[in-house]
This record gives structure tokens, C-alpha cells and sequence, in this order.
């Protein structure tokens, strides 16, 4: 057996992980390829409570933006689930409008942390872009375009895959002691 080495683990594979299996199955159901039951749960477990510990575990890392994006999107994945639910049991109703005013809060949100991605690395850059154009499409589609909910669906898919490549990155680069997958210079210096 290999002797371990006693850093400490990163929180942003787990986040990374929530976040891009969660955004992908979502879009599998914009799509239209799975209902939404799957997604309902992933939300709560996957990509809502298990972004907001990571986002926690980079708070104690000293990463604030790792912090801010796991457990803001960790929340938005919760908040998501609650919408669906009380939609579904009818606690009280919101409308195609409401959800489409909630992408807005988090439209903007993703927008002010694409500046902070694009210091990061080219790849954390395009999923934040890819996530922010994901936004602007579902907020036309909840305001009065839902033939953009499928666009944003496979705009989205790509965003989610590039989320589960940098995951894939962390992980190789601490298994194989190198880096393995490229994450691409910073588009912002």
C-alpha cells in the first residue's frame, strides 16, 4: 500500500461534482430525456447540500471564491427543489414569471463571478460563461420564449460536462502527482 500524504483534500471535486452531474440531469429533463423525479433529488442531496459543504470545507481552505460559488449554487439547487415541491403539493404557486425573476438573482450572480473565473483559469472562465449564457436563455424561455428551454438545455449540458472536466482534473492531477488535464491559462491577468 502507498504511503497517503497528509494535505489536506479539495472540497471542489465534490462541489464540482454536485454541480455538474445536478446541472446535467436538469437539462436531460429540458431536453426532454428524464422526468423530473431524479433531478428533485439530486437537487436536494447532490447538487444542494453537498455543494454547500464543499463551499463550507473552502471557507476553512481560505478560498472565498470557491465558498461564495459552492454554496450559493449549493442554495440555488435547494431553493429550486423547494419551488418544485411546493409547486407540486400545492404550499403555494410559482408561476413560469416568478422562477424566471429567480434565474434573474442568479443571472446576476454568475455574471459577477465570471469576472472572478476569468482570473482563475480558461476553463473555470467557459463553464462560468457557459453558465451565465444557461441563465440569460432560461429567463427568456420563463418570459414568454420556452422554445429556449431546450437551446439552454444543450447550451447548459456543456457547462455541466466542463464542471465534471475540472473535477476530473483535480482528481488526476492528486492521483497521478502532475497535472493530467489541461485547465488553459487564465483569460483575465
Amino acid at each position: 500500500m502507498s504511503e497517503r500524504s497528509n494535505t489536506q483534500g479539495n472540497p471542489a471535486v465534490v462541489g464540482l461534482a454536485g454541480f455538474g452531474i445536478t446541472t446535467l440531469l436538469l437539462q436531460f429533463h429540458n431536453v426532454g430525456w428524464c422526468e423530473i423525479g431524479p433531478v428533485l433529488a439530486l437537487a436536494i442531496v447532490f447538487g444542494g447540500l453537498a455543494q454547500l459543504v464543499a463551499g463550507f470545507q473552502e471557507f476553512k481552505c481560505g478560498n472565498n471564491f470557491g465558498y461564495s460559488a459552492f454554496t450559493a449554487y449549493g442554495s440555488f439547487w435547494i431553493a429550486f427543489a423547494l419551488i418544485l415541491l411546493s409547486n407540486k403539493y400545492e404550499i403555494y404557486a410559482s408561476s413560469a414569471t416568478d422562477v424566471g425573476w429567480f434565474l434573474v438573482g442568479f443571472g446576476i450572480y454568475t455574471l459577477i463571478m465570471l469576472v472572478a473565473a476569468m482570473r482563475v483559469s480558461g476553463m473555470m472562465a467557459l463553464t462560468f460563461l457557459l453558465l451565465a449564457i444557461g441563465f440569460i436563455l432560461l429567463v427568456l424561455a420563463h418570459f414568454g420564449y420556452p422554445q429556449l428551454t431546450k437551446v439552454a438545455g444543450f447550451e447548459l449540458m456543456a457547462c455541466a460536462l466542463c464542471a465534471l472536466y475540472m473535477m476530473a482534473a483535480a482528481i488526476y492531477a492528486q492521483v497521478f502527482g502532475r497535472p493530467i488535464l489541461p485547465l488553459g491559462k487564465a483569460w483575465l491577468s
